[in-house]
């Protein structure tokens, strides 16, 4: 039986960390004698060098003037698991000594113990006290019984020698060792991890290493088998402009992910959700589905409900809409109230300077007939009215010189439009409208197009957008498969990247509404 790459990672990713703590934790751990140099400093003038030094105020010990005084302070520690004893020091049975430390070109002229863990018995280092001395250049040290993370500190008083000339001075060299200890028992300079030891980031980064090692046999595919939730065939999507960025961009995602998927799209896939709404009901006759059957390949969205009359496409809410105004530059204005949105298209104001801005005639520019985005702006924010009829069928014929309205059939053409046409006025979604850099968004009633004013009830341009499908798709289709990608994190995310939110995420999923509405 052949092992594959990925699972061979996936072995390694259990028996490195299992080896490694093995080894620090139970092995290597076992007994381990460690010291820091937490201070080594001469008392001298920083200006000065070498044995000629300058000092702030002569130091003295015992009434005799030091040459060139220095302090060290060593910290000596139980840096493994178990304790350590008497017993346990490389050292004769009769000598007293467990640790000694030189200070080469130096000589030591006092030492004390300054700190020491609790559990560490003072009568150590009692003046008198067996292996507690100083001789020349060398300090010796008990054998300290210390428990586990058991310390204490050595500070020790230090001047030139006669005849040293180095600026200077070696690092003092601490020699002890215990039986049974880590490489050979012999005591080791440790350090302060504030994060974590050195063999515990060694044993992170492999953990690390064997994750990234996983996720490239993951991401590569090999002949793993596709997510379980993959399906295959080929998935027709239609409808809304508004929502098509988030689609393209799912789809795309989608065929990535699941190789045997296959979800064609063109420049004329989304047309409308009117127009989508009704290419999905033609669609569904022409299968002849019997009744509880539904059609698995064909998805359609919508920006709100459909109208009476189809009742075999049946909603799945998905996500909540923003719109927005959009509007020329060269109108002058930014925020406008609910009733001068609806003066303008109800023709009664005519010319921007009528609302404070420049004097340059409105030129309305609007979606088709059927654009759920236009829809939306005359249930939601008009009242329930419409706008004056169109002056004429080409936007690129508006007089400069007098108000008029003309029609498009998707968002883009619209952005466009407007950015080309002082004084345009037309609707959007808000995603690309904030993508289009050369029109403005228009407040309503000082509230711009957020989520949080759709929540509150301040903004009123918003939708609810439904997936529809003809009948019930079979749970194992392509339809249900790329629904259950929308609704899943990555999905999500692709939603909210542009606007909109995941009605998963507001507080009545299934209604899809403003909490407040």
């Amino acid at each position: 039986m052949s092992v594959s790459w990925g699972s061979l990672a996936a072995i390694l990713g259990l028996a490195v960390p299992v080896a490694a703590a093995l080894w620090e934790f139970v092995l290597a751990g076992r007994k381990r004698l460690g010291y820091r140099v937490q201070l080594d400093t001469t008392i001298r003038d920083s200006a000065a060098s070498g044995p000629d030094t300058t000092v702030l105020q002569r130091m003295q010990w015992d009434g005799t003037n030091l040459r060139d005084p220095s302090v060290v302070l060593l910290r000596i520690e139980n840096a493994g698991w178990r304790p350590l004893v008497a017993a346990d020091y490389v050292a004769p049975a009769n000598d007293p000594v467990g640790i000694r430390i030189a200070f080469p070109g130096r000589r030591v002229v006092g030492m004390t113990v300054t700190e020491r863990s609790t559990q560490v018995p003072p009568t150590f280092f009692v003046p008198g006290a067996e292996g507690f001395e100083t001789t020349g250049r060398v300090i010796s040290l008990p054998k300290v019984i210390l428990n586990r993370r058991a310390h204490y500190k050595v500070l020790a008083v230090l001047d030139r020698e006669e005849g040293f000339s180095d600026p200077e001075f070696p690092e003092p060299e601490v020699s002890a060792g215990v039986v049974g200890g880590v490489r050979g028992g012999n005591i080791k300079k440790t350090a302060y991890y504030p994060f974590a030891s050195r063999q515990v980031r060694w044993l992170l980064a492999s953990l690390i290493l064997v994750s990234a090692t996983q996720s490239a046999f993951t991401l590569a595919g090999g002949d793993e088998a596709a997510p379980l939730d993959c399906t295959t065939g080929t998935l027709h999507l239609s409808g809304s402009t508004a929502f098509a960025p988030v689609l393209r961009e799912a789809a795309k995602r989608y065929e990535e992910t699941c190789p045997e998927a296959h979800i064609p799209l063109t420049a004329t896939s989304f047309k409308g959700s009117v127009d989508g709404l009704g290419a999905l009901a033609a669609a569904g006759a022409d299968a002849r589905l019997p009744d509880g059957r539904g059609l698995g390949s064909r998805l359609t969205f919508s920006d709100g409900p459909k109208s009476d009359g189809r009742p075999r496409l049946l909603p799945r809410p998905v996500a909540l809409s923003l719109f927005t105004l959009v509007v020329h530059p060269d109108a002058g204005v930014e925020d406008l109230s609910l009733k001068q949105v609806r003066d303008i298209y109800a023709g009664t104001v005519t010319n921007w300077s009528q609302d404070r801005g420049k004097d340059v005639p409105i030129h309305l520019v609007s979606r088709n007939p059927g654009s759920g985005t236009r829809t939306t702006l005359e249930q939601q924010v008009l009242d329930g009215g419409g706008p004056p009829r169109v002056t004429t069928a080409d936007c690129a014929g508006l007089d400069r010189d007098r108000p008029g309205r003309c029609e498009v059939g998707s968002t883009g053409t619209l952005l466009d439009t407007v950015a080309a046409t002082p004084g345009a006025l037309g609707h959007s979604e808000v995603g690309a409208a904030a993508a289009h850099d050369d029109v403005r968004q228009i407040r309503i009633d000082g509230y711009p197009a957020t989520l949080e004013g759709a929540d509150q009830g301040a903004y009123p341009y918003w939708q609810t957008e439904i997936a529809y499908t003809y009948g019930e798709p079979p749970a194992d289709s392509i339809a249900a498969g790329f629904l259950r990608y929308l609704a899943d994190e990555v999905g999500k995310d692709i939603v909210r990247a542009e606007g909109h939110r995941p009605c998963s995420e507001l507080d009545k999923p299934l209604l899809c509404r403003p909490s407040t509405s």
